[in-house]
């Protein structure tokens, strides 16, 4: 069971200066990266409207206002479960393969990621890392697939929780792909680590907040979950 995080302030957003309200800046930063949209796609649904805002336009919005909404989602989610599952899939950004490596808890819920250039004992250990000082506990089940660095590093931090490796014992892990998978097409991959960094981040505040598990809720908590995604979403872009 989750226990949320109460006591932490919400940094509010300006919209000073801006030509559209905050109302239509909040709107289209929300259908980008709520939905597998590109700016054109976002573009084209304001036009229907009868708004006239460039993809350009959009991406500077998504690029001011989106670290700042991520963190605020963040801030006000649950605290995780302590049964980790941690994977790495291959991306390829400006023509070179790289890693990007993901921890989500048993239910989802995505954790951290990092995009680095190697699949080795050091790449592991570095994510390892960032996760217990981010998540600021260690878990109580560990589990990933059986690439050896993570058996090394997990070994170099001496944690004393149970290290389950095995391809459909992760399957949470590999299922979380999916979503960065389709965002990946549809962006025609990243043009670069830090961008993918940065993007990546975002989406998962965005992905924690919005999935909702439906095939697994009747109809009525399935409203009631939509309510409070809606209500943190609307406190998370609050106008100062």
């Amino acid at each position: 069971m989750r226990v949320a995080l109460v006591g932490l302030s919400i940094s509010h957003l300006a919209y000073r200066r801006h030509r559209f309200p905050p109302s239509v800046i909040q709107h289209m930063i929300w259908l980008y990266l709520r939905f597998t949209l590109s700016y054109r796609d976002v573009e084209d649904l304001l036009a229907e409207r009868g708004l006239d805002v460039s993809y350009e336009t959009v991406r500077r919005w998504v690029l001011k206002f989106g670290p700042m909404i991520a963190r605020n989602l963040r801030r006000h989610r649950p605290r995780p479960s302590d049964r980790w599952h941690l994977d790495e899939m291959v991306v390829r950004i400006a023509g070179r393969r790289m890693y990007l490596w993901r921890a989500v808890d048993h239910e989802g819920e995505v954790l951290d990621m990092l995009v680095q250039r190697r699949r080795d004992k050091r790449a592991a250990l570095r994510l390892m890392r960032k996760l217990l000082r981010k998540q600021g506990f260690a878990p109580k089940r560990l589990t990933t697939d059986k690439l050896a660095s993570y058996g090394a590093a997990f070994r170099h931090l001496r944690l004393t929780c149970p290290h389950e490796q095995g391809l459909r014992k992760n399957n949470r892990a590999e299922n979380s792909h999916q979503p960065v998978r389709r965002r990946e097409r549809k962006m025609q991959r990243f043009k670069s680590a830090g961008s993918a960094q940065r993007f990546l981040s975002i989406h998962a505040a965005i992905h924690n907040t919005f999935n909702l598990q439906r095939h697994l809720i009747p109809r009525s908590t399935l409203r009631a979950f939509r309510a409070e995604a809606a209500a943190q979403w609307q406190a998370a872009v609050a106008t100062t």
